[in-house]
C-alpha cells in the first residue's frame, strides 16, 4: 500500500463525511430479531424491546450475583442487543409518582405565570409543557417526595450498569398534550445535539465513545396507550456506527417511518435506551391524554476535566491582549482561535435551559463563540466583560 493510499484510508476512517454510512448495511443490522434465549432475565420481548419486571429487578438487587448478572445483561442489550429495555412497575408506589406529577403540574403553572414558557426541542413554546432541570426543581419543591422517587432500585441499577459508579442524574419533565406532533427521528446527546457539519469536526473514535457517556430513560407519569404517542424506536440501530451523521438522510428517515416500533406504557413503568438508538416521540392523536414523562438523562462521571477552571475570569483577562495582538499582527486569526480554544468554554452544556435556551438549533451559544464574535466585531474590553458576565449568569441554576 503506497503512502497516499494509506493516508487516504486513515483519513476516511477518522473523519466521517456527510454521506458516509451504507444504507444497505444499516438495513441488515436493524432487521435482526431478539432471541428470548439470549435474555434470560427478561420477562418477555415485545416488538424487539426487552421487558423486565420491576419486582424481579428489586429482588435481584438483593443478591450480588444476580444483581451483577442482570446488569451485565442490560449492558449487552444496550451495546449489541436491541438497545432498549422497558422495566414494568419500575416505580412500585403509584402514590409517589402521583405526588411527583402534582409537583410538576405546580411547577408548570408557576413558570407559566412568570412568563417563562419553556420551549421544547421539537415543538414551539406552548404546544407542549416542558420543565428544564426537573431534577433540582423537584428536589427543592418537595424533598421528601424527591427522596422516595429517586430511591428507585431500577433507576439506580440501570444507571450504574451502563455508566458505573459516580453517575450524574439530570431530568426534564415533558408533557405532550393532545395534538402534540412527533419528533424527527434522531440520536441523542452528545453528538445527536449537533448539526452534521458540527459532527464532522469530531473524529470517528468520538462517534464511538459518545453513546457510552450518557443513558437515556423515561418514567411514565400516566398510562400511555399508543394513541398518546409514546416514544418510537428502531431496535438495533445503535449498532450502526455512522448513524449520528447518516440518520437525517431521507432513506434512513423513510426506513424508520416504516419499521419503527412503539410500546404502550403504564404509570410507573420506565424505559431506558442507548442514546445512539434511532428514536423520536410519537404523535399524540388522543383527545384527552396529556402524556407526561420524566425524561432521565444520566451522565458518566468521566466527562469532566481534572481541574476547576475559572474560564470567565480567564476570558475577560486575556481578551484585551488577544485583541491587541491581532491588531498588531503578532497573531493571525487561526492562532487567535487556538488561544480561544484554550481559554473559553467551548461546549454549550451543562447550562440552565430556562434562561439560556437553544437559539437557532439544539444548543445555546458557547462562551468561545461569544469571544470569537466579539473579536470579529472588535468589541471593547469593557463591553466584552459585560457579555461574559451576562452569559455566565444565564447558565447558573
Amino acid at each position: 500500500m503506497d503512502t497516499q493510499t494509506l493516508a487516504s484510508r486513515r483519513s476516511r476512517k477518522v473523519w466521517l463525511s456527510a454521506d458516509c454510512g451504507s444504507f444497505d448495511h444499516f438495513r441488515t443490522l436493524v432487521e435482526k430479531t431478539a432471541d428470548p434465549a439470549d435474555w434470560p432475565f427478561a420477562d418477555g420481548i415485545e416488538k424487539n424491546i426487552l421487558i423486565y419486571d420491576g419486582e424481579k429487578v428489586r429482588n435481584a438487587a438483593g443478591d450480588e450475583h444476580d444483581r451483577r448478572a442482570l446488569m451485565a445483561e442490560w449492558v449487552e442489550a444496550f451495546t449489541s442487543g436491541p438497545g432498549i429495555i422497558a422495566i414494568k412497575n419500575a416505580m412500585p408506589d403509584g402514590a409517589v409518582v402521583d405526588r411527583a406529577t402534582a409537583v410538576f403540574d405546580a411547577i408548570v403553572r408557576d413558570e407559566r405565570e412568570k412568563g417563562k414558557g419553556a420551549g421544547d426541542h421539537f415543538a414551539k413554546p406552548g404546544a407542549n409543557d416542558r420543565i428544564w432541570n426537573s431534577l433540582e426543581k423537584h428536589c427543592l419543591a418537595d424533598p421528601e417526595n424527591f427522596a422516595r422517587y429517586y430511591a428507585s432500585t431500577a433507576v439506580a441499577m440501570v444507571s450504574e450498569a451502563w455508566l458505573g459508579a459516580g453517575y450524574q442524574m439530570t431530568a426534564q419533565m415533558n408533557r405532550v398534550n393532545p395534538g402534540g406532533t412527533a419528533q424527527k427521528p434522531h440520536r441523542d446527546y452528545h453528538l445527536g445535539f449537533m448539526t452534521p457539519q458540527q459532527m464532522q469536526a469530531y473524529p470517528g473514535h468520538i462517534h464511538a465513545v459518545s453513546p457510552l457517556l450518557t443513558l437515556q430513560g423515561a418514567v411514565a407519569h400516566c398510562d400511555m396507550p399508543l394513541e398518546s404517542g409514546p416514544t418510537l424506536f428502531l431496535p438495533y440501530s445503535q449498532t450502526f456506527f455512522e448513524g449520528y451523521i447518516a440518520f437525517g438522510r431521507p432513506e434512513f428517515q423513510a426506513h424508520f417511518a416504516e419499521h419503527h416500533v412503539q410500546l404502550p406504557l403504564q404509570k410507573g413503568d420506565a424505559v431506558f435506551f442507548n442514546p445512539a438508538v434511532m428514536h423520536g416521540a410519537g404523535n399524540n392523536v388522543s383527545k384527552d391524554i396529556y402524556r407526561m414523562a420524566n425524561l432521565l438523562q444520566v451522565s458518566s462521571a468521566f466527562g469532566r476535566a481534572m481541574e476547576s477552571i475559572n474560564r470567565n475570569r480567564m476570558s475577560v483577562t486575556v481578551y484585551p491582549a488577544l485583541l491587541a495582538a491581532l491588531e498588531a499582527g503578532a497573531l493571525n486569526r487561526a492562532e487567535a482561535a487556538n488561544v480561544i480554544a484554550s481559554t473559553a468554554e467551548g461546549y454549550a452544556f451543562p447550562t440552565n435551559l430556562d434562561s439560556d435556551p437553544p437559539v437557532g438549533g439544539l444548543a445555546p451559544k458557547t462562551q468561545a463563540q461569544i469571544m470569537a464574535e466579539s473579536i470579529d466585531a472588535k468589541v471593547d474590553a469593557a463591553r466584552f466583560a459585560e457579555l461574559i458576565a451576562a452569559h455566565a449568569a444565564r447558565r447558573e441554576a
